[in-house]
């Protein structure tokens, strides 16, 4: 049967007409607004879902990766190409600087797509005509970075000789060079030497008209018809011999064109009438080479149109959230967090949120029936499946959460609201039995039924295996569900302490229509509404408070359900950051200790070598002042340099302590441990900073020691040095080495 959207104004009823006016106007050409119009339709294959959908997730990843690399330029030129099909016709020189530049984009773009997996790129194959300037791009390979892209661009042909034939005739300003001929270049030499002349006849002339007065100082020569003119004052004409051109709008001023020049005006008309000419042959002659391949030109064009729709939908994708949903192989309807992308804009510009809807066919189910109070959601959940299935199957993507799946169906129906018609002189109720007769007659197996309707037609619906969803206050039609597996009983919830809806759509139980409490809201007089009462039975009132209770208790536990779901993964991720934050903080700390050890065994052995060294350099000077004072004051550079090392100690020392205090807070007690190990290496670094001030300072009383007589036991006070003010014991002196060995006391 042949595939069928119904009724005509479907697009319009589910808000589709909106959506591609939407969409042509984020298209850069009319190429992309004529492909929204008359290219985005409905697809019944799947396959054709499949690509048309995989297409626009792989242009949005190429745009956010790559699209920077392109410099986008859509223009146009199907018509002016139309125009040079007889012979001897030509491009003007805008319409073939757009070709050249769309046909660079076409490349541009081409190439682009054609990436291999592997970051290289598949080179274009040749034409199939050996004398043809044309390039093809080959056959989709399983290699593709962008598979469905890649075959998107197969068949496409580019022509880089044209290209360059283009850029041999035009500048970067889409005008014709001087170099595109001799014959060109002679002439344009020829009309700015004339243009010279001309300019320096007309500036004496003017020269002498304005010494004598008859011209003002700011009076420049203009150019009138193609003629270089003098401005002049009406009553002063007779000053000048030449020949009036035209006049001012207010008559105070007319154009002279001056005898002296009129001959060199002359010859300049008649060469740029000859480079016209010129032009015109050289612009002939490129729109010959163009002419032979029209045909593939319009066909990139086409793909150039097909990349700016994508450009739109991705626009679009990305402003309403947007995701690609799972295709699958016959009708299904599984949406997760679905929103109708046109309320969502509304509600959004109002400062509203809208409420998302899990809509999903339990196994075995066909029909979704619908149930709920007046302004509860209901029609804004048809009109949601309506448009984000028509979406889909029109190769789009839609505004639902990650893991949705969707079917493919064959025809669309959908039937509701008011469709009086005052020129069939139809009511509503007349207009709605039409519809049915037309939905139950094309609404087989693949197709999607979208309507509030009776149990009767509800039960063609069923027996010819529609798959739909439908709306309803009707009681039977909620008992029809309960009885039939086909048909599954839904509602849309609503919150009855406060009477209001929720827009939350719950499968699996019916909903209540709350028509008796709504009227009591409403502040219908009690003896009305008990009459309703009596009318419909207390069986039908007290089913319907039953409901009510259904859907409270479900509501409560749904609600407690989903709490504990959210509180265990928020545990959950609570656990995991702090293992990892554990993790990173034992690594740094075991770096940090490695580091500390090797520098201070570095510094240890580099404070050994120098000590050494100067000792040996003030035995070998054998007591000298000058090589003496030398020797220390290297020795006191060394230990400044030192000193800033083990300071880098301690900083080090005090990050591993900051460390293991954060781990003290998870770990209890053992984090003393580690903040013990922490101060043992600050001490550690301290007691050697005190070992080396040690050795300088005794170094320095030997050479005090030098200067008078010193015997064992004396008392002797530093007076320069890293101990300046410290006081120390003469323990030994070695005159054969001229050694004095003092004992400082660091701490007294």
């Amino acid at each position: 049967m042949k595939p069928m959207i119904y009724p005509e104004n479907f697009e319009k009823k589910i808000g589709f007409t909106e959506i591609r006016t939407w969409l042509k106007g984020r298209c850069l050409s009319a190429l992309g607004t004529e492909w929204v119009d008359k290219q985005l339709h409905f697809h019944t294959d799947s396959a054709e879902v499949k690509q048309a959908l995989d297409e626009s997730a792989e242009f949005a990843r190429w745009s956010e990766l790559e699209e920077d690399e392109i410099v986008c330029e859509f223009f146009d030129v199907r018509e002016p190409l139309l125009h040079i099909r007889p012979e001897r016709t030509h491009l003007e020189e805008l319409d073939l600087f757009n070709l050249k530049r769309s046909l660079l984009s076409v490349t541009a773009f081409v190439r682009a797509f054609r990436q291999l997996a592997d970051g290289g790129e598949a080179d274009f194959a040749p034409a199939a005509d050996a004398d043809d300037d044309t390039e093809m791009s080959t056959a989709a390979e399983p290699a593709w970075r962008y598979p469905a892209l890649a075959r998107m661009a197969q068949g496409v042909s580019a022509f880089p000789q044209l290209v360059e034939h283009i850029d041999r005739v035009l500048n970067k300003y889409g005008k014709v060079k001087d170099t595109a001929s001799p014959e060109l270049l002679t002439l344009r030499h020829q009309i700015e030497v004339s243009v010279r002349g001309i300019s320096h006849s007309l500036r004496t002339l003017i020269s002498e008209a304005q010494a004598a007065g008859y011209i003002d100082r700011d009076v420049a020569p203009t150019l009138r018809d193609g003629r270089l003119v003098i401005p002049v004052a009406p009553a002063l004409k007779r000053k000048f011999k030449g020949i009036v051109h035209d006049e001012s709008a207010t008559g105070k001023t007319i154009f002279i064109e001056p005898a002296v020049v009129v001959e060199a005006n002359n010859r300049i008309r008649e060469l740029r009438a000859a480079e016209r000419r010129e032009v015109i042959r050289i612009l002939q002659e490129v729109s010959s080479a163009i002419r032979p391949h029209i045909p593939e030109i319009l066909q990139s064009l086409h793909f150039l149109a097909h990349v700016d729709f994508l450009r739109a939908l991705t626009a679009f994708a990305s402003s309403m959230k947007a995701t690609w949903p799972e295709v699958v192989e016959g009708p299904l309807l599984e949406w997760r967090q679905a929103r109708h992308p046109l309320l969502e804009q509304t509600l959004a510009r109002h400062g509203g949120q809208i409420v998302p809807l899990d809509i999903s066919m339990p196994q075995n189910g066909r029909i979704l029936l619908i149930s709920g109070p007046n302004a509860g959601g209901k029609s804004v959940c048809l009109k949601t499946v309506g448009l984000l299935q028509y979406m889909v199957q029109c190769g789009m993507p839609v505004p639902v959460s990650e893991g949705s799946r969707v079917g493919v169906f064959e025809s669309i129906f959908i039937d509701m609201g008011d469709e009086q018609s005052l020129e069939n002189d139809l009511s509503t109720y007349s207009s709605h039995l039409l519809n049915m007769k037309t939905m139950m007659r094309m609404a087989l197996m693949a197709a999607l039924a979208v309507g509030a309707l009776a149990e009767a037609i509800l039960n063609r619906f069923v027996k010819n295996g529609a798959l739909g969803v439908i709306t309803t206050h009707y009681q039977n039609l909620k008992h029809f569900a309960e009885d039939n597996p086909a048909v599954v009983n839904a509602a849309m919830l609503y919150d009855a302490a406060k009477m209001q809806p929720l827009f939350l759509l719950q499968v699996g139980n019916p909903g209540s229509s709350f028509a008796v409490e709504i009227a009591r809201k409403m502040g219908l007089p009690e003896d009305v509404i008990q009459y309703a009462t009596d009318l419909v039975g207390k069986d039908y009132v007290m089913s319907d408070k039953y409901l009510q209770d259904i859907v409270r208790d479900k509501m409560y536990w749904e609600t407690k359900r989903r709490n504990i779901r959210q509180r265990e993964k928020q545990l959950e991720d609570t656990t995991r950051r702090y293992e990892e934050e554990l993790t990173s903080f034992q690594q740094q700390r075991r770096g940090i200790l490695a580091e500390a050890k090797e520098q201070a065994k570095q510094l240890l052995e580099q404070s050994n070598a120098q000590i050494e060294n100067t000792i040996r350099s003030i035995r070998e000077a054998q007591a000298e002042r000058e090589a003496t004072k030398q020797a220390r004051a290297q020795l006191a550079d060394f230990k400044e340099e030192v000193t800033q090392t083990t300071e880098e100690q301690d900083r080090i020392a005090r990050k591993i302590a900051q460390i293991q205090r954060r781990q003290q807070r998870r770990e209890g007690a053992q984090g003393s441990g580690r903040q013990r190990n922490a101060e043992a290496q600050a001490a550690a670094a301290a007691a050697l900073r005190g070992k080396v001030a040690g050795v300088v300072s005794a170094l320095g009383s030997e050479a005090a020691g030098r200067q008078r007589k010193l015997s064992v036991g004396d008392t002797v006070r530093i007076t320069e040095g890293p101990l300046s003010s410290f006081t120390g014991t003469v323990e030994e002196i070695e005159p054969e080495k001229n050694r004095v060995c003092v004992v400082v006391s660091m701490f007294g």
